[in-house]
Parts: C-alpha cells; structure tokens; sequence
C-alpha cells in the first residue's frame, strides 16, 4: 500500500513518514505542492495525505484539480485550519477525512486504515483479484482458487478480509483481535487461527513479519 504525504514541516513529515513506514506502508512526502502533484502523475499511490497551507499550490487547489481531472484518489487532509467552514471546504472537494492538528499518531493510523478499508470494497465489481490464481468473492465471502471454492471458517473468512482490506500494508495482533474478535484475545490464539487460514493457500500469500504482524502480498 502506497501513501503520498504533503507535509510543509520538516519534523512532522519525518515523524509521519517513519511512523506509516514501520506499520508497513510505502511512503513518500513532499513540502511544496507543486512537486506533490508532479509525483502523484507519474506514479501511482493508494491514497494521499494533504496539509492546506504549503508551498506551492495549496492542498484545497491541489484536490480541487486532481477531482476536477476524474482523479479519485482517497485523500484525508492533515491540517492546523480547524475552523467549520474549513472541514467543510475539505469535504465538498473530495476528501474521505480530516484530521486536526495536533493529532496523536495512533489517530492518524485509525483514520487512516478506516478510509483504506472503505475505498477497498466500494467498488461495484464483487471478484477481488489476489494473484496466484486465487479470488476473493466479496458478496459471497467465498475464496474461489482457480474457479474452486477453497472452504474458510468463519473467523478465516474475516482475517482473509481484513488482510485484503490492508493489502501490502502489515496488519498488526492487536489489529486483529479488534476486527476479527471484537475483544482482546491472547495472541498465541490469533497466530493459531492465521496460520491454519496460510496452510490452505500458496505459503507466499501471506507473510509472517517478525515482530510486527502479517501481510497479504498480491
């Protein structure tokens, strides 16, 4: 999973960058939004943070151009302006959400994953592709394998779920047990019920990272 950040301060650029980066993200920021808008046309990425008041082209003319030109990319705008009627200008352009600075960088992650999470399944096509031959039939919560139905548990279904929601991207214990679970449950648990949903599929599908959680790669 891929982020762009427009970020003018130096420090909370950094501090977001290597937050997003040991969760497992791909991140690249930028101060002015000019250069922002340069990369965002010659590369692809899943979703964009924006502060307003940058270098450049403003984060609100940013969005507005990138709407106007059928670019509907996620975007959440991460910004000092706190006023009503500014949150109202971010949403009317476009945005999934906007977070007022000073923020904890935990809320950033939340905010962050529930716009993931959304923009995932919004499509109207039902089939997500994971590669390997496997699919994903999203309403009817069916992992099809070379046009083969491959038979989930119930818990297996939503961590299968989860895990396409964050595509790329390491989901977390503690990430689970709140999705899968509704409640804390001992992680020893969590990992049992992961790795017998990994025996039924390629091994490469998803992988364990040490320390941190697992990730589906497509």
């Amino acid at each position: 999973m891929r982020i762009l950040i427009l970020e003018d301060e130096y420090a909370l650029r950094i501090s977001i960058e290597e937050f997003l980066e040991d969760l497992g993200f791909e991140v690249k920021g930028f101060e002015r939004g000019d250069d922002f808008l340069d990369e965002l046309y010659n590369q692809s990425y899943d979703i964009i943070l924006l502060d307003v008041k940058v270098p450049g082209i403003n984060g609100f003319e940013l969005l507005k151009e990138l709407r106007s030109a059928g670019n509907q990319i996620p975007a959440i705008f991460v910004t000092s302006m706190t006023h009503v009627d500014d949150l109202a200008k971010g949403f009317e352009l476009g945005c999934c959400d906007y977070i007022k600075k000073p923020f904890d960088l935990k809320e950033l992650e939340v905010r962050l994953r529930n716009v993931l999470r959304r923009e995932c399944f919004a499509s109207k096509q039902d089939i997500v592709e994971l590669g390997r031959g496997y699919r994903y039939d999203v309403a009817k919560m069916q992992l099809l394998c070379d046009g083969k139905e491959i038979a989930l548990t119930k818990q297996e279904k939503k961590i299968l779920e989860l895990l396409i929601k964050n595509r790329g991207s390491v989901v977390s214990l503690e990430h689970f047990c709140e999705e899968v679970w509704g409640e804390y449950v001992d992680s020893a648990n969590v990992r049992v019920h992961i790795n017998k949903l990994r025996k039924k599929l390629d091994k490469e599908l998803i992988q364990n990272v040490h320390g941190l959680g697992y990730k589906l790669v497509t």
